[in-house]
């Protein structure tokens, strides 16, 4: 099903299963006990991508899109773990094409036959900075995947939706079959992952069930689902249809709930969404938040404070818990790669930091 076959995944959503996930309403699912949320720091490596989405503001055209250099990720790198962030965020466009010829020439003068070959020194720079890498590059393939996995203590793509949509259309559309396959292929490699939907783009509320549906049997497959993100879409210079309404997102973020199994967190971003509002639906996790950079991908919506975040917990009446770029679960020797295990197990600043955010969860 969504094409995925076409990339060697096979994947069958049950249509009863989709039925019953259709009928829950957050009246059906219960808030959770705790939220826990991430210190990160956004580093845009590059903003060139092959898709050209009409509700993303983040890729910039061939001939204006950027590359940070090898000083730029250090100096946000310091930065961020001076101010006791874990998490490293790799943001950038799915791979650029071949009409990205500046990019590619500036990848080249550097020693790189690809992006994801500069990501894995990008990654090397965060981690001797001492921030876990956290890197969300887009489609992959095995190749691609396997070349920075090692370096990185979770990997995440947006799903989005199983559903072929306007707003990823054009010549170089996103294909939900190959968004699949990624998150195929982490399982294969035994990576912690990330995805989520996106709601809001001309998807429909069976889209959006067969969509975490997929993700279900993704993680069933392979256990390496840590969390999903429920993310309404925002008018930003590119878009002007507007975000979802109130009901739409509560119902969407309680479907998640319900239709995953409990140890996958259900993740709001509290930039994007009235977070406030959705707690009773079930979610349990506010994401990353940075106190040192930009939402890169969302610039008009800027991060709360932590000061913000422990409101939300104290209204909410539960404790408030940071974590790691990979969830609690994950941080043992089976899903951990030595070079991220021996970082988390340093007798170095950043390793007890680490260790402190583990302990205190």
């Amino acid at each position: 099903m969504f094409g995925a076959a076409d990339y060697g995944v096979d994947i069958q959503v049950d249509d009863g299963d989709t039925e019953r996930l259709l009928s829950v309403t957050p009246d059906d699912v219960s808030a959770a006990e705790s939220l826990s949320f991430c210190r990160n720091v956004f580093v845009p490596l590059t903003t060139a991508c092959r898709y050209t989405c009409t509700y993303c503001t983040y890729y910039e055209p061939p001939g204006q899109a950027s590359l940070l250099s090898p000083a730029e990720i250090r100096d946000i790198c310091e930065r961020g773990a001076d101010a006791g962030c874990t998490e490293a965020l790799f943001t950038f466009g799915d791979d650029p094409d071949d009409r990205y010829e500046r990019i590619h020439g500036q990848l080249a003068e550097w020693g790189h036959d690809s992006i994801h070959d500069y990501l894995r020194e990008a990654c090397d720079i965060a981690l001797d900075c001492g921030l876990l890498p956290h890197s969300n590059p887009g489609d992959q393939t095995r190749e691609q995947m396997g070349r920075v996995a090692d370096l990185n203590a979770s990997v995440g793509v947006m799903l989005e939706t199983t559903a072929e949509v306007r707003a990823h259309g054009g010549p170089r559309a996103k294909e939900p079959g190959q968004r699949l396959a990624t998150i195929a292929t982490a399982g294969e490699l035994g990576v912690p992952f990330t995805t989520g939907i996106l709601v809001g783009i001309g998807e429909t509320a069976r889209d959006r069930a067969e969509s975490i549906l997929a993700i279900r049997e993704l993680h069933e497959r392979y256990g390496h689902i840590q969390e999903i993100i429920v993310q309404p879409v925002s008018n930003n210079d590119r878009w002007q249809q507007g975000s979802p309404e109130l009901e739409t997102l509560r119902r969407a973020t309680a479907m998640a709930r319900a239709g995953l199994p409990a140890e996958i967190s259900v993740q709001s971003p509290p930039n994007l969404a009235p977070v406030r509002e959705l707690l009773d639906c079930g979610v349990d996790d506010l994401g990353g938040v940075s106190p040192v950079t930009d939402d890169h991908v969302n610039p008009d919506y800027a991060w709360p404070a932590l000061r913000e975040l422990e409101n939300i917990a104290e209204e909410a009446g539960v404790p408030l818990e940071e974590r790691l770029p990979v969830q609690d679960r994950y941080a043992a020797s089976e899903w951990l790669s030595p070079r991220i295990q021996s970082a988390i197990e340093a007798d170095s600043e950043a390793g007890r930091r680490y260790r402190r955010v583990l302990e205190s969860v």
